[in-house]
């Protein structure tokens, strides 16, 4: 039974993680919609950070040292920012880093050499995380559709729930059904990118971890569909129905009937079990959707 629609806002069928060019192209153009959600504007401590729109390294001496910076800034403002505690809104610095690290990891997704020779000159660590985010992104982005700018224009967006907040509803799905929670955010990453996309999916699916409406009222527990507590809650309880802890791929599967997004789901569930802080960065990174003409960013700052 089918449960999700991908909207995949990283990418390019309706939002979400990746967009569907051919891998290898020119680089796309990249706009801010104007009725998207807006990010606060930059605070004047939030220095050396790049700008939404930084140019993006060609060649993989300059990408590999770019994203070994960035990560590095990113989990150092991640740390600053959860220290603190992370129902706030997302400092600038971190928002922006994120966007930066996102935009990277598209552009590696869409040119594979380019991405196996910056790979390669990264420190093991870092490299294990890129390897997960270009094939979750690459996958995501061979699923991904062209939309029409009419599309756009329907489409609803708005702020995500505090980051906190959303991993403490995983947390006690992960206790009430024995679904991991980083799988559960995985999930919602690739679906809605956090609830940042209000929309139905063209085929009709809904909410932030976007369900059929059939497959809501067997397993959504009678909760609200468009609540994110709710439909995580509810999407553990399909995972778990589906073979969930026992075989995640099963389950996920299930969800959506691609082994591409059960790839994609995996990878960015397993960089999140090996550091956590790329939970709180993949909570900031924005809805793009794939135009006729390349890339659109639907949120995030100007």
């Amino acid at each position: 039974m089918r449960l999700a629609h991908v909207m995949i806002a990283t990418s390019t069928v309706v939002v979400l993680t990746s967009c569907g060019d051919v891998a290898g192209g020119a680089a796309t153009t990249e706009r801010l919609a104007p009725n998207a959600a807006q990010t606060p504007s930059l605070s004047a401590g939030a220095a050396d950070v790049p700008a939404p729109d930084a140019p993006i390294a060609a060649d993989s001496v300059a990408l590999a040292d770019d994203l070994e910076k960035t990560t590095t800034a990113l989990n150092e403002a991640i740390d600053g920012w959860t220290a603190k505690g992370s129902q706030a809104p997302s400092p600038q610095d971190v928002v922006l880093q994120a966007l930066h690290q996102q935009r990277i990891y598209r552009t590696l997704a869409r040119d594979t050499p380019l991405a196996r020779q910056t790979i390669g000159r990264l420190p093991k660590a870092l490299a294990a995380e890129a390897r997960d985010n270009v094939t979750a992104v690459g996958k995501l982005l061979s699923m991904a559709r062209p939309i029409s700018a009419a599309q756009r224009k329907r489409m609803r967006l708005a702020e995500p729930v505090p980051a906190e907040q959303l991993r403490g509803y995983m947390l006690r799905a992960e206790k009430r059904f024995g679904v991991e929670w980083e799988v559960l955010a995985a999930i919602m990453l690739v679906e809605t990118k956090f609830g940042r996309v209000r929309s139905a999916s063209s085929s009709g699916a809904q909410g932030p971890m976007q369900f059929m409406p059939g497959t809501w009222q067997q397993y959504g527990l009678g909760g609200d569909v468009h609540d994110a507590r709710d439909a995580v809650l509810g999407a553990a309880n399909y995972l778990k129905a589906s073979g969930a802890p026992r075989d995640y791929r099963r389950a996920v599967f299930a969800y959506n009937h691609d082994n591409r997004y059960v790839d994609a789901v995996l990878a960015h569930a397993r960089q999140i079990k090996r550091d956590a802080r790329s939970f709180y960065a993949y909570y900031n990174w924005q809805v793009f959707v794939l135009s006729t003409k390349g890339d659109v960013r639907l949120t995030g700052p100007r």
